[in-house]
């Protein structure tokens, strides 16, 4: 089974093309194979181009526990990568299909950089959703350990939890998120991102995935976060988003339209032997 590996800041994923594999390794086979350990090891899986009558691209975006990802935004970035590296598409848009929606991607000239809108951040409890609330999830408490914190959730395509803090680190982060993703509020579990804002154009966070865990990068966090700051007010229509693996550009509106440029970063071509599967 082959395997085409890439990273977006730290985040990496394995695509598998539907030319290679007729059908996804079952859900026993995609643990062992995101296994840093026993497998190839990988933050998921990126199943795709499959045909559909939605876009011009379908894609599935497998996690490492074998769950399956409604979007990710560095998913989708290293999934266009891959569809310019083998010759699929050039410097047009073009659109893809995943179980979140439909969103429009251009890779640039030298494909160093790939630009995503990634669609309308909402944060409607009944869209998101979110147990026992109504109307939008802004600055609510949620109890973590013992103690309140204050949360807004949204979703753009999936679910996700953001806890704005004076300070964030890691330690925060593996110690919080597990909590977060698997709080009651959250029927589908969430992924959650702890921010910091450092002025009108700069926000930091970190990460824990859902499916996935502690995160080095990801795109859809970083679109989520980017618009509950400025939701709060906090940042302006240009938001760099820091992460521990890097950076990532937004462009957010009035009406919480995300576009979001960052780069995929081609790591190799690995052939899976079976044994590793025994």
């Amino acid at each position: 089974m082959r395997f085409f590996k890439y990273h977006a800041l730290g985040n990496d994923y394995l695509v598998l093309d539907p030319a290679d594999a007729s059908a996804l390794p079952t859900d026993k086979d995609v643990v062992t194979i995101c296994h840093r350990n026993f497998g190839l090891g990988s933050d998921g899986i990126l199943y795709g181009p499959l045909p559909t009558d939605q876009a011009d691209f379908g894609l599935r975006i497998i996690n490492p526990d074998a769950s399956e990802a409604e979007k990710s935004g560095n998913g989708l970035r290293i999934f266009a990568r891959y569809l310019r590296d083998c010759g699929k598409v050039g410097t047009d848009p073009f659109t893809v299909h995943t179980p979140g929606g439909v969103v429009t991607c251009i890779v640039n000239e030298d494909a160093s950089s790939i630009t995503v809108d990634m669609g309308t951040v909402s944060f409607d409890a009944d869209t998101i959703p979110v147990n026992g609330l109504t109307g939008d999830v802004v600055d609510r408490p949620i109890t973590l350990d013992g103690h309140e914190y204050r949360m807004y959730a949204a979703t753009i395509g999936n679910p996700h939890c953001v806890l704005p803090m004076p300070e964030i680190s890691p330690e925060e982060a593996h110690r919080l998120g597990p909590l977060v993703e698997n709080h009651e509020l959250f029927p589908n579990r969430t992924n959650v991102q702890f921010l910091k804002v450092i002025d009108r154009n700069n926000i930091q966070i970190e990460i824990w995935e859902r499916g996935a865990g502690y995160t080095l990068a990801s795109g859809s966090s970083s679109s989520a976060a980017g618009a509950v700051a400025r939701k709060m007010g906090a940042v302006d229509e240009d938001v760099t988003v820091h992460m521990p693996g890097g950076q990532i550009q937004l462009n957010i509106d009035d009406e919480f339209n995300v576009r979001m440029t960052g780069p995929a970063t081609r790591v190799g071509v690995f052939e899976l032997d079976i044994e590793a599967l025994g």
